[in-house]
């Protein structure tokens, strides 16, 4: 029996700020933004499926993600295109209508990706 499960945790993000990037990512994904800072640098969002921990202890300016490590999902990837070009956010255009990238307030590149409606 392999002892090493095929299932991702969670997903740590390198962020300056961690209160800061807690309210960022909180507002975008429509999550209450809770008070709750563990060890003075970590933030665990709460998430469907998946952990997001935002982590200022190990952010430098190198350690920001240059290419998408994960990506948000949608059903709508031309809203949520709106909705992130609304809010002021550095983004690609639409790719091949189901995805784009973005840029977080520090810089780490993610991206939003149309799945169909049932895999959500």
């Amino acid at each position: 029996m392999n002892p090493v499960s095929p299932q991702i945790g969670t997903v740590f993000v390198p962020v300056s700020d961690v209160r800061r990037a807690r309210d960022w990512y909180c507002d975008m994904l429509g999550l209450p933004a809770e008070d709750s800072v563990l060890f003075d640098h970590l933030s665990m969002l709460p998430m469907n499926g998946t952990g997001l921990v935002l982590d200022s202890k190990i952010y430098s300016p190198g350690a920001v993600f240059k290419v998408p490590a994960f990506h948000f999902n949608t059903s709508d990837i031309r809203a949520a295109h709106g909705f992130m070009k609304d809010r002021g956010v550095e983004l690609t255009d639409v790719n091949e209508d189901q995805w784009f990238n973005f840029r977080d307030p520090d810089g780490n590149v993610l991206m939003i990706c149309q799945i169909p409606a049932a895999t959500e």
